[in-house]
């Protein structure tokens, strides 16, 4: 209830921005914390995180971290709401990752926060938690999805290391089963590499 009502006051807007008030959507904010919740009704494991979860969860750091500093408390919010869904389609077990995300949470649910900090099986309280320090290495991407047309009409999708040159990306698309039937009797002109968008293969 009143982790609720606090969320759904941060979630109006900017602090200095006149705001309209609408009960209405406080039931968007306590369906948020309940599914928040339900992240941690389950078996939590020790195990090393993975990219993907580390991914999410260092996005959020980021993001919380730096609207606190200016006051961007909504803001804040929807990147929680993006965070958790993530994480549930992940089916997130680690630990290690929910810890942190109840630290970052507890300025804007401080009771639900603490609950879930207890069930965690910390004796202490929340509020004196080390708050999570973001690492940029988590964000790094390491791959690309690239689009790959033939004359402009697109028709599947591969994924490249991020580091891969043009030359690399044209000889993996020739000779990738997917182009062949649209290369079958057909003479390549030229193939085009717009960089992290799409490969165009010019055909006649």
């Amino acid at each position: 209830g009143a982790d609720t009502l606090r969320m759904y006051e941060m979630f109006l807007g900017p602090v200095e921005a006149s705001k309209p008030w609408d009960t209405n959507g406080i039931d968007g904010c306590h369906r948020f914390l309940k599914k928040f919740w339900k992240l941690f009704q389950q078996e939590l494991v020790d195990e090393d995180p993975t990219k993907e979860e580390l991914k999410s969860l260092h996005k959020l750091i980021k993001k919380v971290t730096r609207d606190i500093e200016h006051f961007s408390y909504n803001t804040s919010i929807s990147a929680f709401m993006i965070c958790v869904g993530e994480l549930q389609q992940m089916k997130c077990h680690s630990k290690m990752v929910l810890q942190d995300l109840v630290v970052l949470i507890s300025p804007f649910a401080p009771h639900v926060a603490e609950e879930l900090w207890h069930q965690l099986g910390n004796e202490t309280t929340v509020c004196d938690a080390k708050w999570p320090e973001f690492n940029e290495k988590y964000l790094v991407e390491s791959s690309m999805q690239l689009t790959i047309s033939f004359n402009g009409k697109a028709r599947y999708q591969k994924t490249f290391p991020v580091d891969a040159d043009n030359e690399t990306i044209k000889n993996e698309v020739l000779a990738d089963e997917k182009s062949q039937k649209y290369l079958e009797g057909k003479q390549v002109v030229k193939v085009i590499v717009v960089p992290k968008k799409i490969v165009n293969v010019v055909i006649k």
